[in-house]
């Protein structure tokens, strides 16, 4: 049995069993902090609503009509101009490694700045891509321009990512360097919108003038991480191409009529991200005046800060039962950083209350 195993085993890419899956953290009886989601649930009235609904729907058949309804709902929802195209994905995760593959080709190359959303890489490895890193600027976690576009004409990248706000950092780059970025990519351009609900700006203007710039949204942070609804806007050629890879049934009958009746409650969803957008504030002020923490301006629904010791910082808040994101292995520039999601009025200040004390 043994060797018959290893033989299997041996099939295997070795890149691919020297590298680690994605871990997510246990966080039973805490207040959750660590992976950006919306921390409200829906009213109890829309969740009988919703289940009477997901009740009613025909789960003996496969997707078909629904998910093209639901991806023209999300159209109109994005405010995208006429003509543009759209693709949904299972999640943004599906859809950066729809991209990669659609790329996928000899001397093909993924570009993105760093420290950012770490599937841009994970999906380059995996079809065996070359991924260019690009380091922000230490100070501020700015585009570093130059180095930019110097990446760009050497490497000439197939595929750019410009997360907006960026993840782990949370900050809208600057405008103008990302429209020099744009202006001197070779291939496409896609802009991550993962947390667009809580930014006060977004790419649709950049896409309606650059044929070749894509963004990407999600539904996750809308409110319905768990349901797993990712789309892609921009020109119908491009999104027509990454349609071709899109598994046939890959946003299921419940997901897809959960999504609908998402957007049909969009107020709802709404007066949620105002409330996080004032939540972030409030809990960036209280940061401001601790000693021992730096934190950096968000647009997005966490917070990046560096403390003394990231390690010991994360272990008493777990301790006093409050899970954050220690981040500070991710790249050179985290070093000594966590970030921190922001929660309801409530599970904020059971932070701020523990967080003193966590510093130290």
């Amino acid at each position: 049995m043994t060797a018959r195993l290893d033989q299997a085993l041996a099939r295997i890419r070795p890149d691919v069993r020297a590298s680690h899956a994605y871990q997510v953290q246990p966080s039973h009886g805490v207040v959750k902090l660590d992976i950006m989601e919306n921390p409200f649930r829906l009213p109890l009235p829309l969740q009988l609503k919703l289940g009477s609904r997901l009740g009613a729907v025909a789960l003996n058949r496969y997707p078909a009509e629904r998910t093209g309804e639901l991806a023209a709902a999300l159209l109109a929802h994005s405010g995208a101009p006429a003509g543009t195209g759209i693709t949904l994905g299972n999640g943004s995760d599906e859809l950066i490694s729809l991209l990669t593959v659609a790329l996928a080709q000899p001397g093909a190359t993924v570009l993105s700045p760093v420290p950012s959303f770490v599937i841009y890489e994970m999906c380059a490895g995996q079809q065996r891509l070359p991924f260019v890193g690009v380091p922000l600027r230490a100070q501020d976690f700015e585009l570093d321009t130059e180095a930019m576009l110097a990446a760009i004409e050497q490497h000439q990248p197939a595929l750019v990512y410009l997360s907006y706000p960026n993840n782990p950092t949370g900050n809208l780059w600057d405008a103008e360097a990302i429209e020099r970025i744009v202006q001197a990519a070779p291939g496409i351009v896609v802009m991550d919108e993962a947390y667009q609900p809580f930014a006060a700006q977004d790419s649709l203007d950049l896409m309606a003038r650059y044929p070749h710039v894509l963004v990407m949204r999600t539904m996750s942070k809308f409110g319905l991480a768990g349901v797993r609804i990712g789309y892609l806007l921009g020109h119908p050629a491009l999104t027509g191409e990454i349609e071709k890879l899109r598994p046939p049934f890959n946003v299921s009958v419940l997901n897809a009529e959960a999504g609908f009746f998402a957007l049909e409650h969009a107020a709802v969803y709404a007066e949620q991200a105002a409330t996080l957008r004032l939540e972030r504030e409030r809990v960036f002020a209280a940061l401001q005046s601790l000693q021992g923490i730096e934190p950096w301006p968000s647009q997005g629904n966490m917070i990046l800060a560096r403390v003394r010791d990231a390690a010991a910082t994360f272990s008493k808040l777990r301790a006093a039962g409050i899970l954050i994101k220690n981040v500070s292995a991710a790249h050179p520039l985290l070093s000594n950083c966590v970030r921190i999601t922001i929660g309801t009025p409530e599970e904020n200040t059971l932070l701020l209350q523990a967080l003193p004390g966590s510093l130290t």
